[in-house]
């Protein structure tokens, strides 16, 4: 597989958004639904609406997400709504919870852990998908870019808690005691289901603000611990995430070691190892910086 084209802006503003997103010259048709982090409730770190807003416009999107599998603000359509609300997602576009109704089952023959991923029925209602996600550390994945929006992030509720319990039909603490490497693959599997069902018409920004070692689905997460890196773009969902992972370790900045400690205790690179393997993408890229 030939090296992916990765593109890379320092400064991050809503405008470089847009422009790194015209750099890939890969314009999504049809209906494009945006998929993003709602942000938990009490949550500090996430990218808000209005950041996200010209990116939004520029592609004509409609944001798209699924429920939790965990207690919180969004475990339910209804409390998911509201706080799609109180985010002001809902102020500025038009949002759909995927999973609101029911799923949709979406095969993986050649999966490493799970040979299905329970998404939310509504992606049929979308010709192609711009995964917007927000760089930085995560409490059971180690970190979290591009490939978890894929798989945790587009997955339905049911879907979560499948991939978390690498395709068994667990309980709510069965999700948490799980063997890590397996669990990562299952989110490999479950990625490589979503890039396999929208074919070409996909595209990926990965925004590396913010970056907490902890998720924005962490209501009480821990603040950034680094400065904030830029913004990356590219059609491969592996070497955007394998260009932030190197991003990362090429700083100086004093709190690298911190978020790369959380990394690599929950040997996050190697769900990007699996999507590799899978052939969803390769980690060796191009950093095209404009």
């Amino acid at each position: 597989m030939e090296k992916a084209k990765v593109y890379f802006i320092k400064e991050i503003t809503p405008e470089n958004v847009v422009k790194i997103y015209d750099a890939l010259n890969h314009k999504l048709d049809g209906k494009v639904a945006v998929k993003v982090h709602s942000g938990e409730e009490g949550n500090q770190n996430y990218l808000r609406p209005s950041f996200m807003k010209d990116i939004i416009e520029h592609v004509k999107g409609t944001i798209v997400e699924c429920n939790t599998a965990y207690d919180g603000a969004r475990n339910t359509t209804e409390k998911h709504k509201k706080l799609m609300e109180d985010h002001e997602w809902s102020k500025y576009f038009d949002v759909d919870i995927m999973d609101a109704t029911e799923d949709i089952t979406l095969d993986i023959p050649d999966g490493k852990v799970i040979k299905k991923n329970y998404v939310g029925k509504n992606i049929e209602n979308y010709d192609s998908m711009l995964v917007l996600s927000h760089f930085k550390g995560h409490p059971m994945g180690g970190y979290g870019g591009a490939l978890k929006q894929l798989s945790i992030g587009v997955a339905s509720s049911k879907g979560k808690r499948y991939i978390h319990c690498c395709g068994n039909d667990g309980t709510y603490e069965d999700m948490f005691h799980q063997d890590q490497d397996s669990f990562l693959e299952s989110m490999a599997d479950a990625a490589s289901s979503v890039v396999k069902y929208f074919g070409d018409k996909i595209a990926y920004i990965n925004v590396m603000a913010n970056m907490s070692v902890d998720c924005d689905c962490c209501n009480v997460a821990e603040d950034p611990c680094m400065k904030d890196i830029g913004i990356l773009a590219s059609l491969d969902p592996v070497a955007i995430d394998q260009a932030c992972i190197d991003l990362v370790k090429k700083s100086d900045d004093p709190g690298r070691d911190h978020l790369l400690e959380r990394i690599n205790s929950r040997h996050g690179t190697h769900t990007i190892d699996a999507a590799s393997e899978l052939g969803i993408g390769t980690k060796e890229y191009e950093l095209i910086e404009l």
